[in-house]
């Protein structure tokens, strides 16, 4: 078995944590790389081997069972970029709090891995969204995907903008707000849920439109087939706006069409431990619990 190991920053509080799985990983001899950058903050306070690292996605082939990712779900949306359509599935560690991606807690590390070596794992798939814009926009051109949402919002100004929307080249309406996100369900609990969005299982086939402080207070969030195109113009006072993808943020220029549907590839992530999604969902939300004291 091969594995991948990925941190978006190190902290000196993980290091108990990543030291439990560098251990059950050579106790099972299995084979691992370690993303560089997050490497060289670790190798000053772990003494690790004959270490192999990897630094960007070209790296990372079939021959990988799975990435272990330590931190949080942001993490996670990191590692995507990494991963992209390779298929490898995550396995994510929280060391942080409790999240809806990264369900591994940091003590349940070792029997993780037992877990993964003896096959008792289930693998959900996860939709991704893919974004194209005329004119083209050079940062897009290989990180064009986003897991979370895909969100356009105003940038130097305090003025709201207007984004003209289209579903499968039909008109739907011009929101006229600080925003709009397009989230796939993974996304529903982040940004969107924030916004007044609904929660959506992961296995639905849905994305949601969640305008974000809409001026037009008929303006609601819209859940629509994960098959529909999404189009959408902005404009505004200002000349520039912001896209993101994500945590990852370009800008554009009015009048610029964003296009957003439904990627060709779905992420892989791995279930143990029965931590399922309406566990966590439960668990965070704090649903079924009195919270009166």
């Amino acid at each position: 078995m091969k594995v991948a190991i990925y941190g978006q920053y190190f902290k000196s509080e993980d290091i108990i944590y990543i030291e439990h799985l560098l251990q059950a990983l050579q106790q099972h001899s299995i084979e691992f790389v370690i993303e560089q950058n997050y490497y060289n903050g670790l190798k000053k306070h772990v003494t690790i081997k004959n270490v192999t690292t990897f630094k960007s996605h070209k790296d990372l082939n079939s021959s990988f069972n799975f990435m272990f990712t330590m931190g949080g779900d942001g993490t996670i949306l990191r590692a995507v970029t990494f991963i992209r359509d390779s298929n490898i599935p995550i396995v994510g560690i929280n060391t942080g709090r409790l999240g809806f991606l990264a369900t591994v807690q940091k003590e349940e590390i070792s029997n993780a891995v037992e877990l993964l070596v003896s096959k008792k794992y289930i693998v959900k798939e996860r939709s991704l969204l893919s974004v194209k814009t005329s004119p083209k926009i050079d940062s897009l051109a290989s990180l064009n995907f986003a897991l979370n949402e895909v969100s356009v919002s105003r940038k130097n100004t305090a003025s709201m903008i207007t984004i003209e929307t289209y579903l499968d080249n039909e008109y739907l309406t011009s929101y006229w707000a600080d925003g709009l996100i397009i989230a796939t369900p993974t996304g529903s609990t982040g940004y969107s849920l924030s916004c007044g969005g609904p929660i959506i299982t992961p296995q639905a086939k849905n994305f949601v439109l969640t305008p974000i402080a809409p001026h037009n207070l008929n303006a609601r969030p819209l859940v629509i087939p994960d098959e529909t195109a999404v189009k959408f113009i902005v404009s505004g006072r200002e000349n520039k706006f912001f896209l993101s993808l994500d945590s990852r943020i370009t800008t554009i220029n009015s009048n610029t069409e964003v296009f957003v549907e439904k990627s060709n590839f779905k992420l892989k992530m791995i279930q143990i431990n029965q931590q399922t999604f309406i566990k966590t969902l439960r668990e965070k939300l704090l649903w079924g619990q009195d919270t009166r004291n």
